[in-house]
């Protein structure tokens, strides 16, 4: 079973980011039901690993906080652009919550996630873009700004691979107070 852990968008907010969508050719759009904030990516693990997360992640307490998305950006990999994304505005109620996420994942025997936490939204994946529509893309919305969303929850999801985008399904979703 292939695992991450997230935060589900409001529909709203989604589709408003979805009409960001388009005007740079090499760059797949996600579906709009597949926009979301990754808090700890897990990776394939086996049945009675992903029940032991389940506990773990129940297990936690933290409250309910609302967060804003902000500006437009990419990720490079070897100086290339490879994803388009909306980010989050620093927020330390989201940061202590993937803290926690993090910890909990790690006492289940998770290898520690390498990369620094960047909450951000993906919007696109990148394929050799043309460069200059997407600098125009990136300076054009860079002022983006959502409404507050109200995080009440977080969830667990499966992933599976699809042939245009890849399938997520919330498996648990754990409150927060």
């Amino acid at each position: 079973m292939r695992l991450f852990v997230g935060l589900e968008l409001p529909w709203s907010v989604r589709e408003r980011l979805s009409f960001l969508s388009g005007g740079i050719p090499g760059a797949r759009w996600l579906p709009p039901e597949n926009y979301h904030i990754t808090l700890r990516f897990i990776g394939e693990v086996p049945a009675h690993q992903a029940e032991e997360i389940d506990l773990a992640l129940g297990a936690l307490r933290a409250r309910s906080f609302t967060l804003s998305l902000t500006g437009v950006g990419t990720f490079e990999k070897a100086g290339r652009p490879v994803a388009l994304w909306v980010g989050v505005e620093r927020n330390p109620h989201l940061d202590l919550l993937q803290t926690k996420i993090e910890t909990a994942c790690q006492r289940v025997g998770l290898e520690p996630e390498r990369r620094r936490f960047n909450p951000h939204v993906t919007l696109a994946r990148l394929d050799n873009p043309v460069e200059l529509k997407l600098a125009a893309f990136v300076q054009a919305n860079n002022l983006f700004r959502s409404e507050p969303v109200q995080v009440e929850h977080f969830t667990l999801f499966s992933s599976r691979l699809g042939k245009e985008a890849s399938v997520y399904t919330a498996e648990v979703e754990y409150g927060l107070g």
